[in-house]
């Protein structure tokens, strides 16, 4: 096999989408798996779609997840380079000029007017799908010369060879077949100048050696028009993929308007979603590992990783499942690496700065075992800050005859050295006087000083709270009983 090179060429119209996402992680998985280069390229010929921080989100998210480019515009080989298809229009020049010359391309004079009025007479006379009339293709010489001392513009369009067959192995999917009958002359070049999608691309994965093409399905229908281009320059044809849609939990396709899951990368390192997991998660969205297995480091999915285990279903964009591989990859971190990762957030929603270290550190080591996602941590320490609002089922237990009785007994009893350990006792001893048991102590105990019906450990709760705030709840519930 010769070098594998796999290239990610995404568009400049918007930020890194999780569907872009995943298919330059499959991407960077195959050539990694195959020893080989991973290339990033961008297409940015629809300039009136590129938007400004478009390329700069693919290149800084792509990073953050760990996607690393062997090329790219900020790593370019002089061999392939450059990497901006606007920086290379002098290439395809070259190119749609030989297949001028080689017959396989013709110079288009009709204006979008034109072709308009063509195209809705092709739909009066019953035409379900319809194509260009080839025209320009039969201009004689006269006319062309005219059009040209004119300088009447132009596009360039393929002339579509006849009754040709079109198969290709999907990598994904199997043998498919296009008939070219079912394709007509398209444009190659805009009259602009600018280069269409279909031909760019096919000069690019020549020029820069690319043997394996993944990308979504989508794409199925390019690949005909992007095979004959291929043959009419006598060059290589790739190994072609495409990969299943995503969806959502509805089975719908995973839309950019559908604001029920977030769609951007950006969007999950805000929220405190870590790389690794996500990288881990997007990998499993249409492809299977051998075994139960479903964590896995990235030198783990890349020995493991084959394009003949990719999945010929829709893959479903679990939240709930991302969620809990981040939860497993949070929670195994170090206590330090932990804090590290989550004080961000909670400072982000509270004033830590006259806070001990060592007392912020213990407030959110509590949270722990528990939290899924950085920004989780927001609403599980509010109870240190802010008096929270009562639930309906915290409601219910202050509302037992026994929770102001242990509230009392516990409030009379608390220490005057504040330590955990004089808290525990203290609770002893408010145990012991009452003679309450079970669900009503405890609970009773946990709502009428937090305020809420749930929450980690509870002496460690109270000693965070501080003297000051217990007495106050608690003195506060005990009076208007």
């Amino acid at each position: 096999m010769n070098k594998v090179r796999v290239r990610y060429a995404p568009s400049p119209t918007g930020f890194l989408h999780i569907g872009n996402a995943r298919t330059a992680l499959f991407d960077f998985l195959v050539a990694k798996h195959y020893g080989g280069d991973f290339v990033l390229r961008i297409e940015d010929t629809d300039i009136e779609r590129n938007v400004e921080g478009g390329e700069a989100s693919q290149m800084e998210y792509l990073e953050w997840l760990g996607i690393i480019p062997d090329e790219s515009p900020d790593k370019p080989n002089p061999k392939y380079a450059p990497y901006r298809q606007m920086e290379r229009l002098d290439i395809y020049k070259e190119y749609s000029d030989k297949l001028i010359e080689l017959g396989h391309a013709y110079k288009c004079y009709c204006t979008p007017e034109e072709l308009e009025a063509d195209y809705e007479k092709q739909k009066a006379e019953g035409h379900v799908s319809t194509r260009y009339s080839q025209k320009c293709l039969h201009l004689d010489e006269e006319t062309k010369l005219t059009n040209e001392k004119e300088g009447k513009s132009f596009s360039i369009r393929l002339k579509v060879p006849t009754d040709t067959q079109y198969k290709f192995d999907d990598m994904v999917r199997g043998e498919i077949t296009f008939e070219s009958k079912d394709i007509g002359d398209w444009v190659i070049v805009k009259s602009n100048g600018i280069p269409t999608y279909n031909f760019a691309v096919v000069i690019d994965d020549h020029l820069m050696e690319i043997s394996h093409v993944f990308r979504g399905e989508e794409h199925i229908s390019n690949t005909p028009r992007q095979m004959m281009l291929f043959e009419m320059l006598g060059w290589e044809i790739p190994r072609y993929g495409h990969m299943t849609l995503i969806v959502n939990e509805e089975g719908k396709k995973l839309s950019k308007r559908d604001h029920s899951v977030m769609q951007y990368i950006s969007q999950y390192k805000e929220q405190g979603y870590l790389p690794e997991a996500m990288f881990n998660f997007m990998a499993l969205l249409g492809w299977s590992p051998k075994g139960e297995d479903e964590l896995f480091t990235v030198d783990e999915l890349i020995a493991q990783f084959s394009e003949t285990r990719l999945s010929k279903s829709p893959s479903m964009f679990d939240v709930k499942k991302l969620t809990w591989v981040n939860h497993q990859y949070l929670k195994a971190k170090e206590d330090s690496e932990w804090l590290s990762f989550v004080r961000p957030f909670a400072e982000e929603a509270f004033d830590l700065s006259n806070k001990d270290d060592a007392w912020v550190n213990q407030m959110l080591l509590l949270y722990k075992e528990q939290t899924q996602y950085g920004a989780e941590i927001k609403e599980s320490i509010k109870i240190f800050f802010e008096d929270p609002v009562l639930s309906d089922n915290a409601k219910d237990v202050l509302s037992w005859e026994t929770t102001p009785v242990i509230a009392k007994a516990f409030l009379d009893a608390l220490p005057q050295e504040w330590t955990v350990e004089n808290l525990k006792e203290a609770f002893n001893v408010a145990k012991t006087e009452t003679g309450i048991k079970g669900k009503p102590l405890f609970m009773g105990l946990r709502v009428s000083a937090t305020l809420q019906d749930h929450g980690p450990d509870l002496m460690s709760s109270l000693y965070l709270l501080g003297r000051e705030t217990l007495e106050r709840r608690l003195k506060a519930y005990v009076t208007s009983v």
